[in-house]
């Protein structure tokens, strides 16, 4: 379900209702969360306001993951989620967001990029 980001709905500063002088624009619309999940690397392109792009990662089955003692950043593989501290909900559907700490096949490492947001996962090795 899309969102809106408009303000004709708000009360105004006094209390009182504010009557929608026009129809929603369609720069208003808010975009639908994209969940990461562990699995074949799936990206949803989205145009910009501009002609831009923006990447969301839908699915990826490795990491970017740095090692701080080695000073030294690998491609590793995802084996599985351990936990999502930002939601209970998230953790037990398997959904990837910055602080999930992931296991790899170097180790337990903590997510420090929005999956959602960047298109790639990176992540910091936890001791």
């Amino acid at each position: 379900m899309t969102q809106w980001h408009g303000d004709l709905h708000k009360r105004k500063r006094t209390g009182g209702r504010k009557r929608p002088y026009r129809k929603k624009r369609k720069y208003e619309r808010g975009g639908d969360p994209v969940y990461t999940r562990i699995g074949e690397r799936k990206l949803r392109v989205k145009r910009t306001r501009g002609g831009g792009i923006k990447c969301a990662l839908a699915a990826d089955i490795y990491a970017n993951v740095f090692d701080p003692e080695k000073k030294l950043a690998q491609k590793v593989k995802i084996l599985r989620l351990l936990s999502n501290p930002a939601s209970r909900d998230l953790e037990r559907r398997g959904v990837i967001t910055k602080g999930a700490i992931i296991e790899t096949e170097l180790g337990k490492a903590r997510v420090t990029s929005r999956p959602g947001q960047n298109g790639v996962i990176n992540a910091v090795l936890v001791k």
